[in-house]
């Protein structure tokens, strides 16, 4: 694959950190990549933090604690939002409502990463996505 710069879907890196046996070759192939950068949007971390606040996501422990000791086991750095980010996500086409996830979009396109996820709305959003 050589090198190349991944954003982690939300759901991506729960089952990196929390194996369920979810993740496709082509997504294990790219996190085992020595090759790959990996990163974790700060909207992943909101949307984790909601999702176990309202007992929709379980986790080991509370996301301020679990969230950092696994980005840092995983070597996954930090994609903070931008204000170019959140301005493209209200410019996507309609094709996809989910706030977060175009986000996601949007900060993949900004950045130039290619988002690592099964959520086939994201490349209608107009992102790069394998799986």
């Amino acid at each position: 694959m050589g090198f190349v710069r991944y954003l982690l879907d939300t759901c991506t890196f729960i089952w990196l950190a929390l194996p369920q046996g979810k993740l496709s070759p082509n997504a294990t192939e790219a996190l085992n990549n020595p090759a790959s950068e990996l990163f974790f949007s700060d909207a992943s971390i909101w949307e984790v933090s909601l999702k176990h606040s309202t007992g929709k996501l379980a986790l080991p422990a509370e996301p301020r604690k679990w969230l950092p000791s696994r980005l840092a086991f995983f070597h996954v750095q930090a994609l903070p939002l931008t204000r170019e980010a959140i301005f493209r996500s209200g410019e996507l086409p309609r094709t996809h409502a989910d706030p977060f996830d175009r986000m996601l979009a949007a900060q993949a396109i900004e950045s130039g990463l290619t988002i690592l996820s099964p959520d086939t709305p994201l490349s209608l959003l107009g992102a790069s996505r394998i799986w």
